[in-house]
């Protein structure tokens, strides 16, 4: 029976993950920072990737003569969570006041994805530059370098773009080569980072991020797939609480824009109506007045503006009624007083609607 208990003690001491899965995530320095401490962080709060916050640190080293450096543990999740690696020239004096709200423009970093039982190395590049490649056991730690790539091409396209035109074509386009390229990861913590990215209220891209969250399921489906793939996560509370805030807003501000363009609409109908009643009782006033004014003319004065209107001279006018021409002019002169006008062609003005 000792025998059958040893086995079964030796089996499950192999087969226990929590005993065998160990991290070990190893890099090099150059020379100008290989004295400085090395910081290995875990990013639960995905608003605080980039930057230095306390309160993510689990582990720091000194890296050796050369500028390796490496962590070795065994107390890390077991699912992909995000990671930051950096080294600063901060002296501890100097720290609180220059890390202000997590920005450190002494300190180099890099971003990755890992897990507990993965092991990652951090070479220097062919130029020699540090914490710009990611060599690894999981195939989804270095997809945030290539996400910043991808930004980093943005960025310089943008400064060739002149016109504003221009400049909105291309946020589309460079903002749906960003969704996509996080999708095709498979990976929704790849997809988080470029989220993070489009999201930011500081980012030109949030505009448009705000239009596309009106009409496209994207962003649902994502919070789907970390519930699915990492249920246990801040990441996934966090973004739950944001898109909601996120679509409330959008939502109101919609609201406020049709309310706007109602009370825009409603006051035009309103100075519309006011502005047909005035016309109306001017027309009005206008015809009575005429029609008082035609009152006071004598029958011969009628007359004689009636083929005024007609266009008869005064010499035709006074063939018509059998009157001299004078007295035409003097029946003309009459009725112009009356009717407040100076000449025929006001008088024509004055009744070719009447």
């Amino acid at each position: 029976m000792k025998w059958i208990k040893t086995i079964l003690c030796i089996s499950f001491l192999i087969c226990s993950p929590a005993l065998w899965s160990q991290y070990k995530f190893s890099g090099f320095i150059d020379n100008n920072t290989k004295d400085n401490t090395i910081y290995l962080s875990l990013i639960e709060d995905y608003r605080k990737m980039s930057g230095i916050y306390p309160e993510q640190i689990i582990q720091k080293v000194v890296p050796d003569s050369t500028g390796y450096f490496v962590f070795t543990e065994n107390n890390l999740p077991s699912q992909n969570r995000i990671y930051r690696i950096h080294t600063e020239n901060c002296s501890e004096e100097d720290k609180e006041a220059i890390h202000f709200n997590g920005i450190c423009l002494n300190s180099k970093e890099i971003l990755f994805i890992a897990k507990n039982q993965d092991t990652i190395s951090l070479p220097f590049t062919v130029e020699e530059e540090v914490f710009c490649e990611v060599v690894s056991t999981n195939e989804r730690s270095n997809t945030f370098l290539k996400v910043d790539s991808i930004i980093e091409n943005m960025r310089y396209a943008f400064s060739s773009y002149r016109s504003e035109a221009n400049r909105k074509v291309n946020s589309k386009k460079w903002f749906r080569t960003l969704q996509e390229y996080g999708k095709n990861q498979n990976e929704p913590l790849t997809e988080l980072y470029i989220y993070s990215f489009l999201s930011n209220k500081s980012n030109n891209l949030y505009t448009y991020y705000l239009q596309d969250l009106k009409q496209n399921t994207y962003y649902d489906a994502l919070l789907d797939r970390l519930k699915n793939k990492y249920p246990d996560s801040p990441y996934v509370q966090q973004y739950k609480t944001e898109l909601a805030a996120d679509k409330f807003s959008v939502e109101i501000t919609s609201k406020e824009s049709s309310s706007y363009w109602l009370w825009i609409i409603i006051a035009l109908l309103i100075l519309s109506g006011l502005l047909n009643v005035f016309l109306f009782q001017k027309l009005r006033k206008h015809r009575d007045s005429h029609q008082l004014t035609e009152k006071k003319l004598t029958q011969q004065e009628r007359k004689i503006l009636d083929l005024i209107l007609q266009d008869k001279t005064n010499k035709e006018i006074a063939s018509l009624l059998f009157l001299s021409v004078s007295t035409i002019k003097t029946h003309i002169n009459n009725l112009y007083k009356k009717i407040d006008v100076e000449s025929r062609d006001e008088a024509k003005t004055l009744y070719k609607n009447k």
